[in-house]
């Protein structure tokens, strides 16, 4: 039962404590133990127009405060936030009751539709004073704090999934992905036009982006040619969704256009894009932290577009120069067999400083010259300095039987250049004769070709000479010597023979185990012997570093004889 009106007044005029919540900006409301309101400030009077003296304060106030004021007067507290029970209270209080209500529990709810603190401020008569702070501006700082922790998140996923891939067309659907579902409902990612032609990504509500290339002018669309353009940098742009051409709608877009914006992707130097946001007519407008937002967002994509592009554009110059690195197919020429085989030093590069070329003789009777090279150090460096090694002897193909004097000249045109560095080289000029082919083969400080006899014999061609760009001048022993039918020429550079491998793992394949090795390839196609000799190399390798591997056959076709048509006459015999 609540208490006589006459003795809550009283007690109401005798307690000191009124004078520190009585005239205070936040309403305080007095409850005794019993639950009945003692007391009120105008503030709470304001507030809980029914918080009449002596009425039950279930009757007085909504029912959350209650039910904190049961739980805190029987002690059975319970923390609507534990995390906040040592809040500061609200700036302004006075010290007295900053220091009451530190340390007191906080009970939320909400009064005429806002959000409300309560915190309760015993006294000695058994009354509680219960503060109201109106809670609207922490709810909203604390619903911004989520928001910008999950832009946060949001932004560090979005750098990793668009930086895992330098693909442009998986950056662009993946841009396109990622603001529909985040930004927008329905997102559109440009690129730059290629000619006429504008490459497009379509994606709407996160689903699976669509690619797309239209031949359409994009000066009809305000802004975005500005944008595509990339520099100087322009600022996103909102546009009339009436403007919108039919070709920047996706086809699985809903309804018609609420708001769209055009918001230019910055890359690396370049013009990496453009992102078209659209939101549906359903759909709250962009507001400025939106956009915001959805630069930091634009500037991520952009980056890792401008990166894919980069990257994209670099790998077609490489492609296009190692076309012309690379070491060609070998074949038939002038009634000689030709067989290469190469090996980069490393699995990731193509090329190295190993090389080979046939360049045949401008008539059938001419010598063909084979060259087989090793150029000192790998990777692209000696392979732009093996380019040049190349060209130069293709241009001195003229002169392929003078072997000095082509030498000579190649080892001017290298001690002129800015390259340090110098190359061996094997030559071979190779003519078709009768059932023969003649040999000559001079060696510029190269590995001695070997050759396989058809008894069996593995014989070294003893040519020696001094390698090429690193000396004034050179000095070359030319040596003749004829393959017959089924014989083989091996030209090889000395990453083979210098193979470290073996059962120990530190042992070199050395020129003894190669010329075993070619002891059993006794007439087999000039093919056939360059891929034996790899295999075994690399056998012997275990999957250990090796140096770069380049090997030449040169093979005297096999003779068939052919008997005559009525068996008595001679026959012929064909290659």
């Amino acid at each position: 039962m609540a208490p006589p009106k006459d003795q809550i007044a009283t007690r109401t005029q005798e307690r000191p404590e009124h004078d520190l919540w009585g005239q205070a900006p936040y309403p305080v409301i007095v409850v005794d133990r019993s639950g009945a309101v003692v007391d009120r400030n105008p503030a709470a009077a304001t507030l809980l127009t029914g918080a009449a003296h002596g009425l039950p304060l279930a009757d007085a106030a909504p029912a959350w405060l209650a039910r904190a004021h049961r739980e805190f007067a029987h002690e059975e507290i319970v923390h609507a936030d534990p995390a906040r029970t040592d809040v500061t209270p609200e700036p302004g209080l006075p010290l007295a009751v900053q220091a009451a209500v530190a340390d007191r529990p906080a009970y939320r709810g909400e009064i005429g539709g806002l959000p409300f603190e309560a915190r309760p401020v015993p006294n000695g008569a058994g009354d509680v004073a219960w503060w109201l702070f109106d809670d609207s501006g922490r709810q909203l700082v604390e619903e911004e704090l989520t928001r910008e922790r999950e832009r946060t998140t949001f932004l560090a996923e979005a750098s990793n999934v668009l930086l895992a891939s330098l693909n442009t067309d998986r950056c662009m659907r993946v841009t396109a992905q990622l603001a529909s579902r985040h930004l927008a409902d329905a997102a559109v990612v440009i690129l730059p036009a290629s000619g006429r032609k504008l490459p497009l990504a379509y994606a709407v509500d996160g689903g699976a982006a669509v690619r797309r290339t239209v031949m359409e002018d994009p000066g009809l669309v305000p802004g975005l040619s500005e944008a595509l353009q990339g520099f100087p940098p322009v600022p996103s742009r909102w546009i009339d969704p009436a403007s919108l051409p039919g070709w920047l709608l996706p086809d699985d877009f809903a309804g018609p256009v609420g708001s769209a914006a055009v918001t230019p992707l910055p890359g690396h130097g370049v013009p990496a894009g453009v992102l078209v946001l659209l939101r549906g007519a359903g759909s709250a407008g962009f507001n400025e932290n939106e956009e915001v937002f959805a630069r930091l967002f634009a500037a991520r994509a952009g980056a890792a577009l401008s990166a894919a592009r980069l990257y994209a554009e670099q790998s077609d110059i490489t492609r296009t120069l190692m076309r012309d690195l690379l070491p060609p197919r070998l074949e038939r020429v002038n009634g000689v067999e030709f067989a290469g085989g190469y090996q980069p030093a490393a699995a990731r590069e193509r090329v190295g400083g190993d090389f080979y070329d046939v360049h045949p003789g401008s008539t059938p009777g001419d010598a063909s010259l084979a060259v087989l090279g090793d150029v000192c150090g790998k990777g692209l460096d000696a392979a732009v300095l093996t380019g040049k090694i190349r060209n130069t002897i293709q241009a001195l193909t003229p002169m392929a039987d003078d072997h000095t004097r082509m030498l000579r000249l190649l080892n001017g045109a290298l001690l002129n250049s800015h390259h340090t560095r110098f190359a061996t080289l094997v030559l071979a000029s190779v003519r078709r004769e009768e059932h023969r082919v003649r040999l000559s083969l001079t060696s510029a400080g190269h590995p001695a070709p070997l050759v396989i006899r058809n008894d069996g014999r593995v014989e070294e061609v003893e040519t020696h000479g001094t390698l090429v760009g690193a000396l004034p001048h050179i000095e070359a022993r030319t040596v003749e010597t004829d393959l017959m039918p089924g014989e083989t020429c091996l030209l090889y550079t000395d990453g083979v023979t210098e193979a470290r491998g073996g059962p120990l793992g530190d042992e070199l394949f050395g020129e003894e185990r190669l010329m075993r090795a070619m002891a059993e390839c006794v007439g087999m196609p000039g093919a056939a012997v360059v891929e034996r000799v790899q295999m075994l190399a690399s056998e012997w390798l275990h999957d250990g570093r090796h140096d770069d591997m380049a090997l030449v056959a040169i093979t005297a076709p096999q003779t068939t004889h052919l008997s005559a048509v009525d068996g008595h006459t001679r026959g012929r015999y064909t290659a």
